[in-house]
């Protein structure tokens, strides 16, 4: 409910199984999977509970705006996650051609200006294929959070609003939000893309030449292929 799953770009949306870098999935190591806490806990309002993870607050001295940061196809996420300290980082994967995702970028935008102690990375989950496998990621959007480099928690809430995500982080965190910050204009402007951007599957685009080109070879060369079937070779010679 509420995400994209699937291989093709445009109206279906997938997030991790399609795309150049999917073959070297299969290659890295498959972490623990996150286990979200129970329904009834995991994005309640009880401030009374002891938050589950202790997470350093950083230091803001000398920080003017307060933004996420979205990695480039270059970028690892193991290089901005520093498994030696207990600070704290929300990440999105996502999809620009997904419009879930599209739907929550406003409101993950202006998660840095309630959380400035937090950090916040976004990346997409299509050209980041081997980390998406890593992590358990089948559907976008999807929302981790990082205690140094080990992933801690994930909101399964379907209702993605600034609120919801609000109190997913105080519940886990035990960090309050700033009560001064809403949705503006300039967060349905970026970092990350509100709009809907399309983009074309490459992988599937293979697939599909490839069989074509098989079925017209098969097509062509059906005497050919009738000798590799056994029995068929005297048939053939009578």
């Amino acid at each position: 409910a509420g995400a994209c799953d699937g291989a093709a770009a445009g109206d279906a949306c997938g997030p991790a199984g399609s795309g150049p870098a999917a073959a070297q999935a299969r290659e890295q190591p498959v972490l623990e999977p996150v286990l979200p806490a129970p329904a009834e806990e995991q994005n309640g309002t009880d401030g009374a509970k002891a938050p589950k993870v202790n997470c350093e607050e950083r230091n803001t001295t000398g920080i003017d705006r307060f933004t996420l940061q979205i990695l480039n196809v270059s970028q690892d996420l193991m290089e901005f996650l520093n498994p030696n300290s207990s600070d704290c980082t929300l990440v999105l994967f996502y999809t620009p051609w997904c419009r879930f995702s599209a739907s929550l970028a406003p409101h993950f935008n202006s998660l840095p200006r309630a959380f400035p102690t937090l950090r916040f990375l976004a990346l997409d989950a299509s050209q980041h294929s081997s980390l998406s496998t890593r992590f358990g990621t089948v559907a976008v959007p999807n929302i981790l959070l990082f205690q140094g480099a080990k992933p801690m928690a994930r909101f399964n809430h379907t209702d993605r609003t600034l609120e919801t995500l609000k109190d997913f982080i105080f519940n886990q965190t035990g960090i309050e939000a700033k009560s001064d910050v809403a949705v503006t204009e300039e967060d349905w402007e970026g970092p990350l893309p509100s709009v809907l951007t399309k983009g074309i599957d490459w992988l599937l685009l293979f697939s599909v030449l490839f069989l074509a080109a098989f079925v017209m070879y098969a097509t062509v060369r059906t005497e050919s292929i009738r000798w590799l079937i056994p029995g068929q070779e005297h048939e053939h010679q009578e």
